[in-house]
C-alpha cells in the first residue's frame, strides 16, 4: 500500500473526528426508512410485510418494483428504470432504503446497496486495483446524509428463508436500547493479504477500550466466546463461527475479495455471519484489492454504533470507498440507543 493511501485511512486524521464530532440523535427512526421490495420475488414480499409490522413502518414506505429475482447482477441499464420508480415512489421523509432480497447483489460493478444508496456511477468502480471515489459519509457527524449529502443508505436485509429473515429481524428488534456488555474480537490473522486492517488495532484500543472491552486475537479462529458484539477478522473462510455465541445488534465481517457475492462465492459469503447469529455484515461484489478503504473500519464503525446510530447509519460511517460493498443486516438495530431518543 503506497504513502498516498496509508495516508487516506490513517487513524490518525480520523481520531481528530471522532474525539472532536458531537453526536446527532436519531429519533423516529422507523419513519425515515423506506422497504423497497421486489414484488416478483414472493420471499421478499414476505420480508417486507413481516419488518414493516415489527417495525412500526409507515405502509406507505413499502415501495414495489419488479424485476428477475434469478439473476445475481443487474445491468445499470435495468437499474436505471428501477432506480427512477424507486425515486419517484419514495416519501420526502425517507431517508435510508432496507431491501429485502438477496439476489441480485450486484449492480454492474457496484454493488446494489451503495447502487440505491449513491446512484449506479462509474467512478464507484475500479478496473483492478485502484481508487474510487470517496464516500462523504464516511466518518460523518452528521444523521441526516440524505439533507446532507444526497445518500439514503441502503442496507440489505438479506436471507435464503423467511425463518433466517425473521431471526435476523427479531435480533435487531432485541437489541434494541439494550447497551449490551459484550466485547469487541479484532482478529490478527496469519494471512498477510487480507489482515491489513490489523495495523489500526492499536488506535482502536487506546481510543475504544475506556467505552468496551477490546480483545485482539493473533490467529485465523475465535472459538468458544459467548458475548460477541464486534468481530472482525481477514480470512477467505471464516472457521468455527458456530462455536461463538453473537450478541443481538452484533457487528462482524471479513476483509476479503467476495464475501459481498452473497449466494455464489467462492470464499465465505457474509450471509454466514447472518447464520451464526450477527445482525450485521459487509462483504465486496467486485475485486476490491486489499484496500483497507473498502472496507468497514473497525474503530469508526465501533465508536458510531456505540454513541448510538443505528445499524445502517453506523456501518455506513465505516467505509471510506463504499461503491464495491454491500451492507447487509437489519438497519434499525440500535443497541446503544439514548433511552430518551425513542
Amino acid at each position: 500500500m503506497n504513502k498516498q493511501l496509508l495516508k487516506a485511512i490513517s487513524f490518525v486524521g480520523i481520531l481528530w473526528g471522532l474525539t472532536s464530532c458531537q453526536w446527532w440523535p436519531q429519533t423516529n427512526q422507523n419513519t425515515e426508512l423506506g422497504i423497497i421490495v421486489n414484488y416478483a420475488d414472493p420471499l421478499s414480499v414476505q420480508i417486507g410485510q413481516y419488518y414493516r409490522q415489527k417495525r412500526n413502518i409507515p405502509a406507505n414506505h413499502i415501495i414495489e418494483v419488479i424485476f428477475d429475482p434469478s439473476v445475481t447482477t443487474l445491468s445499470p441499464q435495468d437499474f436505471a428504470r428501477i432506480k427512477q420508480e424507486v425515486d419517484t415512489l419514495t416519501p420526502a421523509e425517507v431517508k435510508g432504503y432496507a431491501l429485502t432480497w438477496t439476489k441480485p447483489y450486484r449492480v454492474g460493478c457496484m454493488s446494489i446497496t451503495s447502487a440505491f444508496a449513491l446512484g449506479f456511477h462509474t467512478r464507484h468502480c475500479a478496473k483492478g486495483c485502484q481508487a474510487i471515489a470517496p464516500n462523504p459519509y464516511f466518518n460523518s457527524n452528521r444523521s441526516q446524509p440524505f439533507l446532507d449529502f444526497g445518500i439514503r443508505p441502503t442496507m440489505a436485509i438479506a436471507a435464503t428463508s423467511f425463518e433466517e429473515a425473521k431471526a435476523l429481524i427479531d435480533r435487531g428488534l432485541a437489541s434494541d436500547n439494550t447497551h449490551p456488555p459484550g466485547t469487541a474480537y479484532l482478529m490478527d490473522t496469519k494471512d498477510k493479504a487480507r489482515n491489513v486492517r490489523s495495523n489500526l488495532y492499536s488506535t482502536v484500543i487506546k481510543q475504544l477500550s475506556s467505552k468496551i472491552p477490546i480483545e485482539v486475537i493473533k490467529g485465523n479462529v475465535l472459538r468458544e466466546k459467548n458475548d460477541v458484539l464486534f468481530y472482525f477478522t481477514g480470512v477467505t473462510r471464516v472457521r468455527q463461527l458456530d462455536s461463538n455465541t453473537f450478541l443481538p445488534g452484533a457487528m462482524a465481517d471479513h476483509l476479503t475479495s467476495f464475501g459481498g457475492k452473497l449466494t455464489d462465492s467462492g470464499q465465505m459469503s457474509s450471509l454466514e455471519w447472518l447464520k451464526a447469529g450477527a445482525t450485521g455484515s459487509y462483504g465486496t461484489v467486485v475485486e476490491p484489492c486489499n484496500f483497507a478503504q473498502k472496507f468497514p473500519h473497525p474503530g469508526v464503525a465501533m465508536y458510531h454504533y456505540l454513541q448510538g446510530d443505528n445499524l445502517l447509519h453506523a456501518y455506513w460511517k465505516s467505509v471510506a470507498w463504499v461503491g464495491q460493498g454491500i451492507f447487509i443486516g437489519e438497519p434499525l438495530a440500535r443497541p446503544f440507543a439514548n433511552l430518551d431518543d425513542n
